[in-house]
Order: structure tokens, then sequence, then C-alpha cells
């Protein structure tokens, strides 16, 4: 499977664009109701997230400053996965398959994982 190699940094962007488009839309859930979502009040911890979903997902989608947007969504979801679904709750509810927290611990990864590639290809950071 050598062969797929040369697709790696197309199919690296392809990730990056899809996350920052699937974060963009929780952002404009959050913050302006749309599409089944919830407005949390202005200024609340929820409310603050919508934001960072918004701004960090469309930078993460059009790569610009991408390591720095990446390292914040990558922190703000380790904090949704301790706060909103674990709970620091003991037993089972530590686990992702029982606190619903799958979602949550994946884009963590994800995300830290674009904030030590960078955005690399079809990317804002790479014009000029």
């Amino acid at each position: 499977m050598k062969w797929l190699e040369k697709y790696a940094d197309h199919t690296y962007a392809l990730l990056r664009i899809v996350a920052g488009l699937l974060f963009v839309f929780h952002g404009f859930q959050k913050l302006f109701g749309v599409a089944g979502g919830f407005r949390p009040p202005v200024g609340s911890q929820i409310w603050i997230g919508g934001v960072l979903e918004l701004v960090g997902g469309l930078a993460i989608l059009v790569g610009f400053q991408t390591r720095l947007a990446a390292f914040v969504l990558s922190g703000m979801m380790a904090v949704a996965y301790t706060q909103f679904h674990w709970k620091f709750q003991l037993g089972a509810a530590f686990w992702p398959a029982v606190n619903q927290g799958e979602p949550a611990v994946v884009f963590c990864f994800l995300f830290l994982f674009m904030a030590a590639r960078g955005g690399v290809k079809w990317c804002v950071d790479q014009v000029g």
C-alpha cells in the first residue's frame, strides 16, 4: 500500500478541512441556534465554547494559524471531555464509550496532531 503515500498530504488536508467544517457547524448551532442547536447565555462557558468552535473551526478549515487554532481546540476538547462527559465520576463513567465522550476524545487528539503538523497543504498559512 506504499502507493498511497503520495496522497498523504492531500488526505491530511481533507481531514483538516472536514474537521474544521464540523466545528464551524457546531459553533453555528451554539451561537445561532440553527439545526436543532440551543443558544446558551452570552458569556457562559458553553457560549465561549461556541465562539471557539466557530472561529477555531474557520481557522482550521482555511488553514490560518493552524497550529495555534488546533492547540487551543485540542485543549477545549480535553476540557469538554473532563467536565461534560467524565465529570470526575469514579468507575465505568470514566470510559468514553459509557459517558458518550468518544467524539470529544477523538477531536482532542486529532487537533493535537494538527497542532504538531500544521496546515501542510491547501491552506492560508502556505500563501506568500
